[in-house]
């Protein structure tokens, strides 16, 4: 089993930055991708950016390319997002996501990832 935990969302004004964590324990070996997802009220979730644990090549979602950068810490099973010349649209409760297949697999589809985190929100405001 593993479990993942968010942390770092909180108010921010257009233009400025937040960074999000995600904390993973129990058996984090089996893991192959790692992903950050959105949901934004009324909307479904959508995949934002992915890493691949072991060559950490990473893939995002064209809203966020340039301004979002989702980086890992395999020793201390880390996974962050940071968001950068936030928009008020990149106003969404974020979860942190993983699944022990592929990302080129995996990638932007919710439904095959396995485990989920509980969210973090996050409110741009103009």
């Amino acid at each position: 089993q593993v479990q993942l935990v968010e942390s770092g969302g909180g108010s921010v004004q257009a233009g400025g930055s937040l960074r999000l964590s995600c904390a993973a324990s129990g058996n984090t070996d089996i893991l192959q991708c790692m992903a950050w997802f959105r949901q934004a009220p009324g909307q479904e979730r959508k995949g934002v950016a992915h890493i691949t644990r072991s060559t950490n090549r990473t893939i995002y979602h064209d809203s966020v390319q340039g301004r979002f950068t989702i980086s890992q810490d395999n020793a201390k099973n880390l996974v962050y997002l940071q968001m950068d010349n936030l928009k008020p649209e990149d106003t969404a409760v974020y979860y942190c996501a993983a699944d022990r297949r592929a990302c080129a697999y995996v990638a932007g589809n919710d439904r095959r990832f396995s485990t989920w985190g509980q969210g973090t929100q996050v409110t741009v405001s103009s």
